[in-house]
């Protein structure tokens, strides 16, 4: 192993520990630590350049389908949110709320946003008159505020920052359309920039987002086979703009209702990242979204030429768009290795006398540590191949590992078998009834319904809890 051991051993083993892996990297990587505000997160510049990557990558593929950027406030009066009412009820345990403004009492309380359905409502009740008003698809990127009792980095945070975005339209099947378009854009996006795999599907009645009619979500399967919803786009239907009073006249001067659609994803995909491809050295991010994608480490720096053609390797990569730096500190090369592994940069480049002599340097791949040796006149064609391999082996690995780990049952005793033994998802057969669902989470310890798959397989004619005629196959897991 090239790493320097005694640098790596702060690292906690996945396999003796998954928990306490997972802080170990983030605290080691200095992705982020907690705020002196309980439950809220400081993000420091390896996490948020982490984050960044993922909004430039993901608001370009929003754009190319016409979504607009907009920022509404960060306060909604409590008579705004009461307008409708399943949403409020599904977001009261967790809101927190303004009271006090400067040294007065306020005349009406103020929550801060947990979301912004009533907001984009408010806004839209003053632009829209007419059809040729719609549709309007905005989104925003922001932070919300939930009162978690429970928070761990990334996973689950009071504070924490997304994008959701907010579209109103004149029909159901516009709306539908987008919804469904929103939820394929996620699904595009993780699985080709993040390199993970995914189930997906519909969410049942129970599991839906507050308000919503429908609600659509990305599943990524972590190390230790629990689900992380990864992305959601809900179908509101007219819910929200009836209760605005949000109409519009046809071209024959006919009124009408509007249908909403809403979609987001946030900082917790960063927690997947992490528990998908890290490993027992700490990070490791895919080429398309690492801040630094290839780090040149000197050999000998000390010795003439070395660090002037490691600076004009970095030149070179810097000038076909490869995100590179230099590690030219005095640490030992060991620690500069074991620092980039622990980091998650895709790769590292080394280069000292003898290479230099024979004119090629060496390449460690970060997420298997294969060794490749290229001509430094290749290099500039080279590297971009070798990153894009590192993208597709990484997302082969972790498909490799999530289709290993979906078992299948047909009753409920098979299912506690499987969830007692292994790790991961179960497919099973269901009627549609809510109380049947409850069941089999209670009676698994923790399977709960993660989608019902929009490509359904009938692995048998009847519930696995009631016996009664199934109506659905769903993707059972534990979940973050």
């Amino acid at each position: 192993m090239s790493t320097d051991k005694k640098f790596v051993e702060k690292i906690t083993s996945r396999d003796v520990d998954f928990a306490k892996w997972y802080t170990d990297v983030v605290k080691e990587a200095k992705l982020c630590d907690y705020s002196s505000v309980k439950g809220c997160l400081n993000y420091l510049p390896n996490g948020y350049a982490i984050w960044e990557n993922i909004q430039k990558n993901l608001d370009k593929r929003f754009k190319e389908t016409g979504v607009e950027n907009v920022s509404l406030p960060l306060l909604i009066p409590e008579s705004l949110l009461q307008k409708e009412k399943d949403h409020i009820e599904g977001f009261a345990p967790e809101v927190a709320w303004v009271t006090q403004g400067g040294s007065e009492a306020l005349e009406e309380k103020f929550c801060i946003r947990p979301t912004s359905e009533t907001l984009f409502c408010d806004v839209w009740q003053k632009q829209i008159k007419s059809y040729r008003d719609l549709p309007l698809i905005w989104n925003q990127w922001n932070s919300v505020l939930r009162w978690e009792k429970t928070t761990r980095p990334f996973l689950r945070s009071r504070e924490f920052l997304w994008q959701e975005g907010h579209t109103i339209h004149a029909t159901h099947e516009e709306a539908e359309e987008r919804t469904k378009q929103m939820f394929k854009l996620y699904h595009d996006f993780v699985t080709e920039d993040l390199a993970i795999p995914l189930v997906y599907g519909k969410k049942t009645e129970s599991e839906k987002f507050a308000g919503a009619e429908d609600t659509y979500t990305i599943e990524a399967m972590m190390h230790d086979g629990k689900s992380l919803q990864s992305g959601t786009s809900h179908f509101f239907g007219n819910k929200f703009p009836d209760a605005f009073n949000i109409k519009y006249l046809d071209k024959e001067n006919k009124l009408h209702s509007c249908y909403e659609t809403s979609w987001g994803m946030s900082t917790r995909i960063i927690g997947a990242i992490i528990m998908v491809h890290g490993d027992d050295s700490g990070l490791v991010l895919p080429p398309r979204i690492a801040p630094t994608q290839a780090m040149i480490i000197p050999i000998a720096q000390q010795k003439e030429g070395v660090l002037e053609k490691a600076n004009e390797l970095l030149k070179k990569l810097k000038n076909i768009g490869i995100r590179t730096k230099i590690d030219d500190s005095e640490k030992s090369p060991g620690f500069k290795y074991a620092e980039q592994e622990k980091l998650g940069i895709p790769i590292r480049i080394e280069i000292g006398p003898k290479d230099i002599e024979n004119e090629e340097v060496i390449i460690v791949r970060r997420n298997d540590r294969k060794k490749i040796s290229i001509k430094i006149s290749d290099l500039e064609k080279e590297i971009p191949k070798i990153l894009e391999e590192i993208q597709k082996d990484m997302y082969n690995s972790a498909k490799d590992f999530l289709n290993k780990h979906i078992f299948e049952a047909k009753t409920l005793a098979e299912m506690k078998e499987i969830g007692n033994n292994n790790i991961g998802f179960i497919k099973a057969m269901w009627c549609g009834n809510s109380e049947c669902e409850e069941m089999v989470k209670n009676e698994t310890e923790g399977f709960g319904s993660r989608c019902i798959p929009e490509e359904q397989e009938k692995l048998s004619d009847t519930c696995i809890c009631c016996g009664k005629e199934a109506k659905h196959m769903v993707i059972w897991g534990k979940s973050y």
